[in-house]
């Protein structure tokens, strides 16, 4: 039988991610009604665990989330499975959230916590192992890969920065400039802290039994890797916002784009709200968690301050009805 969740909420959050659960989490504490749409589709579904989440180090990222979903159920809130195609400004000021299934909500407010997509170098090998052996973050993954044979493939403005990081974790850091022009500075940095630099394109990973050997580059040459860290390009998963006129714009870090909202978490149209990486792409799961729970605190003010204003007017209404 299919699940009846279509009506009116006082809130819609769009995306069931760390932000997108914990902000319902608050919002359904808070009484407010709020339903979560989520398309199945998490970021950080290809790694073993999440790390640096105090009280949560290590657990798998299905367990996190599924943990999450019951939590806000058991406040009342609904979580359903389903894939958000548009969201349009009602009539009524209310805001209609239609779903690729061909349901819709109603919602006073909505939040948005849709996260963002990986966009990776055209690289053999790269998309097979990423999550795996290919990973980007340092914080996230360089425990893991500690002492271990790291080759940082250049993409984008923060790749100097990315291997300078890595060299944290381990002494054996080879970075492969793809054609990245290095200022004698940059050079100098490198080789000062024994990162070998190889020039030229890359072809290819190197993978022999179900694990990276080496990276192989145009010329030919294989260098000898375990593990590979690569940059992405991240892409806020803000589509559906088009219809409102709300589009993503580039981040200031030059890593992706980004949907830019106030101090409040509210975006440049009244009423939709955002938090977690579709807002920051850097946040890690307990920041985009933090982001969502500061998010939801400032909506449902908002929404209080809505509902003291209407109260008020019918209580205008009664005094002269009243008095009339």
């Amino acid at each position: 039988m299919t699940e009846q969740w279509e009506g009116d909420y006082d809130v819609a959050v769009i995306g069931g991610g760390a932000a997108g659960l914990n902000a319902a989490l608050m919002l359904a504490r808070a009484r407010r009604s709020v339903v979560v749409l989520d398309a199945g589709e998490p970021r950080n579904a290809p790694a073993d665990a999440v790390h640096g989440l105090l009280g949560r180090e290590g657990v798998p990222p299905a367990e996190l989330l599924e943990r999450g979903r019951a939590e806000v159920r058991g406040y009342g809130g609904r979580v359903v499975t389903a894939e958000v195609e548009a969201v349009s400004a009602g009539d009524d000021g209310r805001f209609i959230v239609s779903t690729s299934g061909g349901r819709s909500v109603r919602a006073r407010r909505v939040l948005v916590t849709t996260g963002l997509v990986d966009e990776l170098p055209d690289i053999a090998g790269l998309r097979e192992r990423w999550g795996r052996d290919v990973v980007h973050c340092p914080y996230c993954h360089g425990w893991e890969v500690r002492d271990r044979a790291i080759g940082v493939i250049a993409n984008g403005p923060m790749a100097l920065h990315q291997a300078s990081l890595f060299r944290q974790w381990s002494a054996d850091v080879v970075f492969f400039s793809r054609g990245m022009e290095l200022t004698g500075d940059q050079r100098e940095q490198l080789l000062a802290r024994d990162i070998r630099i190889v020039a030229g394109e890359v072809d290819a990973l190197v993978i022999d039994d179900d694990r990276i050997t080496g990276i192989r580059t145009a010329g030919g040459e294989t260098v000898p890797r375990d593990v590979v860290a690569v940059g992405t390009r991240m892409t806020a998963r803000a589509g559906l916002l088009a219809g409102l006129g709300l589009r993503p714009r580039e981040h200031p870090s030059g890593a992706g784009d980004h949907l830019p909202v106030d101090v409040r978490g509210e975006t440049e149209v009244a009423g939709v709200w955002a938090a977690g990486n579709v807002t920051d792409p850097s946040a890690q799961v307990g920041n985009a968690a933090a982001a969502g729970a500061f998010a939801a605190a400032q909506l449902n003010g908002d929404l209080v301050g809505e509902d003291t204003r209407l109260a008020v007017a019918r209580y205008r209404d009664a005094a002269v009805a009243a008095t009339g």
